[in-house]
């Protein structure tokens, strides 16, 4: 009987859900108190429930100042390719979102909007001949409604019941009520099932076109990265048949990332709760067998000193993952790569990764970085080799110092500074340098036989360098060198061929952790391409995230003893470190 009477329940709710929350008058919600806690069962209870717990969600996010990192690639129809980017645009700011809707910017160079520009991610207030992209204005899409979501300004519809990953959700259309005001949103919500928290939000602020500017077509998601808490992660905008005022098509694709929520555990302030202070006798007597340091031994401890400030203030500051699986990957090619060529490198060299999108590569003292965007871009591990080879021979050959951050002040930036005070460019001298003992290495490498297809990535980048500047273009370090010799040797680029893959879209091979900063390889699978135009080098795509609950690290698996050899088949053996391979 128990196990019949929870099923009913569940059919009784989800006939309930069935019902259109249109056809309820006003005086049935006003009649009913908003539900907070207990069993749902009642459209009525479902969407008071929503309503209650979306007001939480906008307290909750005011909290937080994560770092936004918006993309924009202008578009232009194209008979083979269906549409191709023409030009783009590159935001990176950390948010104030105790503030309001405030993007504070770290690239120096774009104009701050004003209050009226808000709300609308293309502004107009420059003058009705030209037009701007305003960041705030993207950063607003992490928002469904700040100012009036209820009843009384809004209808709500219930659509069906769906899982979005592994979550269940349930899906409403929402519309703004007559009369409800400017800025309200219109299109569908996705509601996880147990919090009743908005998960995805999918549509357009209406009025869509004002004196101001516009209001673009947006789909936003959110994560799960602690328990009960949920918080903005990605933002996809589209355009492909909007005017502007003069009658101009405006066609773009967008992405917003958000990450560093948690940046004071970056800090290493929770290393101070774990901090084992050791007796007295015992210090004394690790220090007793210390010796003196030569002036070289010295010298050395001074430059990886460097070495360690600027990384730990990266990764303090949001810019900088902590260390972790893509990591290992690279330093896997690393190895490949001195094995190989029998190079004996003291001290080893490690590897990390940039959070940023733009394509690039540096290294500092002992440790080279490159950036999530190029990793995102490259079509094969021949390519990742290339790219790692380049910073390895910098560090070789040109040696770079860090004698400038050896004292602890010059490393101590906010995020918002960290560009405008960090450079690790190296000099056209340098470059032309590393280039030479790169290419050497790599002939002698286990790549060698595939330096073709390397060849088609940077003949693909040299032909998008006039349209996608701000992606090609590096903000901490350096371009992807020319290496004009492997180049030559590629066969011509065909972007009609489907097997010839020179580069990949955004956002193909590493997941960001909005919460950690941690990054971690996509996990998908290889998909056949059905035309040349799903090839689309460099370009924006959809996000379609996979959605799981936050789980704690660690509690995946059973610990009981008794269910060892079933934890064992659920949990999946590890990967042998290796470069990610095409798609």
């Amino acid at each position: 009987m128990r196990t019949w009477k929870t099923l009913s329940i569940s059919l009784v709710f989800a006939g309930a859900l069935a019902i259109s929350a249109a056809a309820q008058s006003p005086a049935d919600s006003q009649a009913q108190p908003p539900a907070t806690s207990g069993a749902v069962t009642t459209v009525n209870q479902a969407i008071d429930r929503i309503i209650a717990r979306e007001h939480d969600e906008v307290a909750t996010i005011r909290h937080y100042n994560p770092i936004v990192e918006t993309y924009i690639q202008d578009m232009k129809p194209d008979k083979d390719m269906g549409a191709i980017p023409v030009k783009d645009h590159y935001f990176l700011g950390q948010a104030n979102l105790a503030s309001g809707v405030v993007d504070n910017n770290m690239l120096g160079t774009s104009k701050k909007s004003g209050k009226l520009d808000a709300i609308n991610p293309i502004s107009h207030l420059s003058g009705y001949f030209s037009s701007s992209y305003m960041p705030e204005g993207f950063l607003q899409m992490i928002y469904l409604d700040t100012n009036g979501f209820d009843r009384q300004h809004y209808q709500f519809d219930y659509v069906r019941s769906e899982f979005l990953g592994d979550v269940r959700c349930l899906s409403f259309d929402v519309n703004p009520l007559p009369k409800s005001g400017k800025g309200r949103f219109k299109g569908r919500i996705w509601v996880e099932d147990q919090g009743y928290t908005i998960v995805r939000f999918n549509g357009v602020y209406t009025p869509i076109a004002g004196i101001n500017g516009f209001n673009l077509h947006f789909d936003s998601w959110r994560l799960n990265v602690q328990p009960g808490l949920w918080l903005p992660a990605f933002v996809f905008s589209q355009e492909s048949d909007l005017k502007d005022f003069l009658g101009n098509n405006v066609r773009f694709k967008s992405q917003t990332r958000l990450w560093g929520y948690d940046l004071k555990s970056a800090s290493h302030e929770q290393e101070l709760t774990e901090l084992t202070v050791e007796a007295p006798d015992t210090v004394q007597g690790q220090g007793s067998s210390q010796q003196d340091r030569s002036p070289i031994e010295a010298e050395r401890e001074w430059q990886h000193q460097a070495e360690v400030n600027v990384i730990d203030r990266l990764q303090r500051i949001g810019l900088l993952s902590p260390p972790g699986e893509v990591d290992k990957v690279l330093e896997t090619v690393v190895n490949n790569l001195e094995v190989t060529n029998n190079l004996d490198i003291e001290p080893d060299v490690h590897c990390r990764t940039l959070l940023t999108g733009t394509l690039e590569s540096f290294s500092i003292g002992h440790t080279i970085v490159v950036s999530r965007g190029l990793l995102d871009a490259l079509p094969d591990e021949a390519s990742l080799a290339t790219v790692i080879a380049q910073e390895l021979a910098d560090i070789i050959v040109t040696k770079p110092s860090t004698d400038q951050w050896g004292f602890n002040d010059t490393t101590n930036v906010s995020t918002v500074e960290a560009l405008s005070h960090f450079s690790f460019r190296d000099t056209p001298g340098d470059v032309q340098m590393a280039s030479d003992k790169a290419v050497e290495l790599l002939k002698n490498s286990p790549y060698k036989d595939k330096l073709g297809n390397v060849g088609l990535f940077l003949k693909q980048l040299e032909t998008e360098q006039k349209n996608l500047p701000a992606l090609i273009n590096p903000q901490l370090g350096n371009h992807v060198a020319a290496l004009d010799v492997l180049a030559g040797s590629a066969p011509a680029l065909s972007p009609d061929k489907l097997d010839q893959i020179a580069a990949l879209p955004i956002g193909s091979r590493v997941k960001l952790d909005p919460w950690s900063d941690k990054v971690e390889l996509v996990k998908a699978k290889p998909v056949s391409l059905l035309s040349a135009r799903e090839k689309m080098p460099f370009q924006v795509t959809p996000f379609e995230p996979f959605l799981t609950r936050y789980e704690k690290p660690g509690t995946q698996v059973t610990a009981d003893p008794n269910k060892a050899d079933l934890a064992k088949e659920q949990t999946p053996a590890p990967a042998a470190p290796t470069a990610p391979a095409a798609q």
